[in-house]
């Protein structure tokens, strides 16, 4: 099975302070933040680029270096399968996003991505 990659779907980046980084990307640069999942229980905004969401990721114990990018795939269930043939960890994420499976890998170089696709209903 060829992996479909349909788009960018965001791009996550690492904070220490939430607040001050709202005030940059909020004030100054005028991003329109929009809501998070009710399940993620760690600090964070996210903010509507158009085509892509920017999730800004506030600390976390322990700190997992939260930063990557995510893209959006046909099936997410089949790339995971993919995935592991090739060798790459999958991980599923314990913080659910309605209407949305996903898990995380790395890449060859250890950059973390994580793939998303719609919830598949069992």
């Amino acid at each position: 099975m060829k992996i479909s990659v349909q788009k960018l779907d965001h791009i996550a980046i690492d904070v220490e302070d939430v607040e001050r980084a709202k005030t940059f990307y909020s004030d100054l640069l005028g991003l329109k933040e929009i809501p998070r999942p009710e399940s993620f229980d760690f600090p964070g905004a996210w903010y509507d680029l158009g085509n892509i969401v920017l999730h800004v990721v506030g600390p976390r114990k322990p700190a997992l270096g939260m930063h990557h990018i995510a893209f959006w795939v046909e099936d997410v269930h089949d790339c995971a399968e993919e995935v592991q043939k090739a060798g790459f960890d999958v991980k599923w994420d314990s913080y659910k996003i309605l209407g949305v499976d996903r898990f995380f890998t790395s890449d060859p170089e250890g950059n973390r991505i994580e793939i998303q696709g719609t919830e598949r209903i069992q």
